[in-house]
């Protein structure tokens, strides 16, 4: 006998049993919805869009460490007890977010057991995807990471259909997810596109035989 999947995190149900304590936003790009050291009083989720994770050093050095779309929580780390924000979140897109109050929160995951287990597993699942990005940054050229981050903003190897045309994104914002220059960023992507990876026509749409570059050793 073939054991059932398991179901997936139910976000619809889980907002409706929050109640009250949230609160629904729409914001446009490039929009701070918080900054590095604001107090975390709450999670969001991403109903619709794209925002991008910053973290900014002492020394004024700024690094992207997560993009995440539809779908994805943020601001968790106030659930384990964190009292200010480690990072700062940009919308790169206009989007729409939910704000969910802590309180509320762990109120709905004390009294639903499995709402407590599938939240836990979308986390971790994310927060394994965030540990692969710093893996691939550590050991792979900038060349493969902005190949790599193509194919994760066009849902390659993802659940459901990839989404081939991707948002409109800065070369200064790919170069800060990679890593890299802008110069290097124009480079290989004039290099995909001469290569077919890559098309340009109005948007950027992402092929997927540009899995090569990011397979090839």
């Amino acid at each position: 006998m073939i054991p059932k999947a398991k179901p997936g995190f139910n976000a619809k149900a889980f907002l409706a049993k929050v109640g009250r304590g949230k609160k629904h936003s729409n914001h446009p790009k490039d929009h701070m919805v918080f900054s590095q050291g604001d107090a975390a009083q709450a999670i969001f989720y991403i109903q619709k869009g794209k925002v991008k994770l910053t973290v900014v050093s002492k020394q004024g050095k700024q690094a992207v460490i997560a993009i995440l779309k539809d779908g994805d929580f943020f601001g968790e780390g106030c659930m384990a007890g964190q009292p200010l924000r480690m990072s700062t979140v940009t919308t790169l897109t206009a989007s729409s977010i939910v704000r969910i109050n802590k309180a509320d929160t762990v109120r709905v995951l004390h009294e639903e057991p499995a709402f407590s287990a599938m939240f836990l597993h979308h986390m971790l699942s994310r927060n394994i995807r965030i540990e692969e990005d710093l893996v691939d940054h550590l050991f792979n050229s900038s060349e493969k990471r902005l190949a790599r981050v193509l194919l994760l903003l066009a849902n390659f190897g993802k659940e459901g259909k990839p989404k081939t045309v991707i948002p409109k994104m800065s070369q200064e914002t790919l170069a800060e997810i990679i890593g890299t220059t802008r110069s290097r960023i124009s480079f290989f992507m004039n290099k995909f596109r001469k290569l077919g990876f890559i098309t340009y026509n109005g948007q950027l749409e992402v092929h997927s035989s540009l899995l090569n570059v990011v397979l090839n050793d």
